[in-house]
Order: C-alpha cells, then structure tokens, then sequence
C-alpha cells in the first residue's frame, strides 16, 4: 500500500503532465502575438522587386510575419489584420491607381487609428502631400520633381540625432541604393503635424539634366505621425541587397508602436 506521500506526490506528477502541454501552447501562442504583422503591398501578378528583397529579412526570427496584400485586399478591409503596411518601390502613380479611391481611403483609415505605413522609393512618394494621386499622409513635398528620373547610383546619406537613435546606433554615414526616389522636403499642410528627419543626402545623382547640387541636402528618411498612427518614408532603397536592411526593420518596429 501506498503511502499518503507518494499518493500526493503522484498526483502532483499526474497534474504536471496535464498542465505541461498547456504550458507550450501559451508559450507558443505569446511568441506569436510578440511578432510584428507586416503587410506588404504588391498589385502585379508576378511578384515584385521589393517584396522579394523584403520578404529575405521580415522574417520570425527577426520578429516579423510577413503577407504580401492585394489591392482588392485592402479595399476589402484587410489590413484591420496586420501592424503595419509597407508601400515599396515601382510607381508612386501606379500605386495609387492599383488602390482606386476606396483602397486608398482604407490606407488613410488604417494609419488614422493606429496602424503603421513605411514607404520605400515609391511607397514614399505615395505617402507625401505633394500629388493629387498621394495619400496625404506624411507633410512633405518632393523637391524638382520635374527631373526625378534624375539616375540610379550608390549614394551616402547620413544620419540625423533622432536618425541615430531610432534606427540605428552605429555609422552616422551609410551607403546605399538610390533610383529615383523623392528628394522629400517639408510642405505647408495645415492639418498635417511637421515630419522629423532621421537621414539627409550627403552626395547626389545629378543626370538626365537634373541640376547639379539640387539633391544634396534633402531628406531621404523621414518620420511623423498620422492620427493615431505612424508613418516612416524612404526615398533610398535600403531594403536591396546592399541595404542597410537593419535601418529598414527598425523603421518598421517604430512604426509598429512596439517601442
């Protein structure tokens, strides 16, 4: 016969393995919920440029989950699922026209009560008060835009205070690819709050007869808030292979309010 200790003691192992199993799946469950919900726009059927070079990095181990969204989504009302929505590069215009008036009042609405938007390139154009296509997001115009094809190059941009502390901790200086994007500069929208600079240009492209010195100066990465929400921009691509790709994921975290 048993004595009344090891009866207690089995039955104390006996509710140790029940509750284990529990145990794991909260574990795993509070894992999920730490992972920051990254929606990435793409509207050709082929994927794109910069949904492949971000999926490479927006990663679980990195603290991310990644879902490329459709224009059609997003006018569906998908984005009430995720964190933050990232524009990429292609075509500021395009952009737009892919959302239609409903997707891009559904973005608006998205970053309004909370959600995070980061524009790359061309996600960045589409972000600023500058176009009657634009979002109207983020208080910023594009500086001689008459001449943004003005090349693609490697270029350098450094870092701002604010820049240095946001996104990264490291070089003030970085090397990174530049194609086209908005030479982004403050605008005068009245119900719009001002934006922060986090990088400037420190050297230019200067072709297709864009002048010379008009480039250095601007601001490639800025930052602000809309409504509730955050909005990020940048005019370089740090999400290429050559990046910094970190710069890019700190962006995204700050966007997402996990700070």
């Amino acid at each position: 016969m048993r004595s009344p200790i090891e009866f207690r003691c089995a039955i104390f192992f006996i509710l140790c393995l029940a509750y284990l199993p529990l145990t794991v799946q909260a574990e795993e469950q509070t894992a999920e919920t730490k992972l920051v919900r990254v929606a990435v726009f793409d509207y050709p059927d082929k994927e794109s440029n910069g949904p492949r070079n971000l999926k490479q990095f927006l990663t679980p181990a990195n603290g991310f989950k990644y879902q490329v969204v459709r224009p059609a989504e997003i006018r569906n009302g998908v984005l009430k699922d995720f964190d933050v929505l990232i524009m990429p590069g292609g075509s500021g215009s395009k952009q737009s026209k892919a959302l239609a008036s409903e997707g891009r009042k559904a973005v608006r609405q998205f970053v309004q009560n909370g959600g995070g938007y980061v524009g790359i390139c061309a996600g960045a154009y589409l972000a600023s008060s500058h176009y009657q296509w634009s979002l109207g997001v983020i208080n910023a115009r594009v500086w001689d835009r008459q001449h943004w094809a003005r090349g693609a190059e490697t270029v350098e941009i450094g870092l701002t205070p604010a820049g240095q502390q946001v996104l990264a901790r490291g070089p003030k200086s970085y090397k990174v690819r530049y194609q086209n994007g908005p030479l982004l500069v403050p605008d005068n929208q009245q119900h719009l709050p001002g934006y922060e600079v986090l990088a400037s240009f420190e050297t230019e492209v200067a072709r297709n007869g864009a002048p010379a010195g008009a480039m250095v100066g601007t601001h490639a990465i800025i930052r602000s808030k809309y409504g509730a929400g955050r909005v990020i921009c940048y005019s370089p691509h740090l999400e290429a292979q050559d990046g910094p790709k970190s710069l890019v994921a700190s962006g995204v975290y700050w966007a997402a309010q996990v700070d």
